[in-house]
């Protein structure tokens, strides 16, 4: 009775925080128009023309193509590399979970 207690409230904490990441997701395009620091940092020195586009880059300058409402194509790249993320850990807490031997899962 432990363990399913124990995975139903792990399950729930991993729900609580992908929850808080989309939520953080959705309003952060809203928080400011400045660019952020490592940005601002390159253009204050001169050097933000220096960079190359990455050959990864899934949605290039955070806004999700097709879109025409700028905000909202901001906040659908944002769930979406919030939900590759949230996968990404989760899948790994999966693995390193089964790998020790461990009894819950997260």
């Amino acid at each position: 009775m432990e363990t399913k207690r124990t995975t139903m409230n792990s399950k729930k904490t991993w729900l609580v925080a992908l929850a808080i990441c989309l939520l953080l997701a959705t309003i952060s395009p809203l928080a400011s128009s400045a660019p952020d620091g490592l940005e601002k940092v390159a253009e204050d020195n001169g050097f933000s023309e220096a960079g190359h586009n990455s050959p990864l880059s899934i949605v290039a300058d955070y806004v999700f193509p097709g879109v025409r409402n700028e905000i909202l194509a901001t906040i659908l790249a944002g769930w979406l590399g919030t939900a590759l993320v949230f996968l990404l850990a989760y899948g790994s807490a999966r693995v390193i979970y089964q790998l020790k031997g461990g009894h819950a899962r997260p």
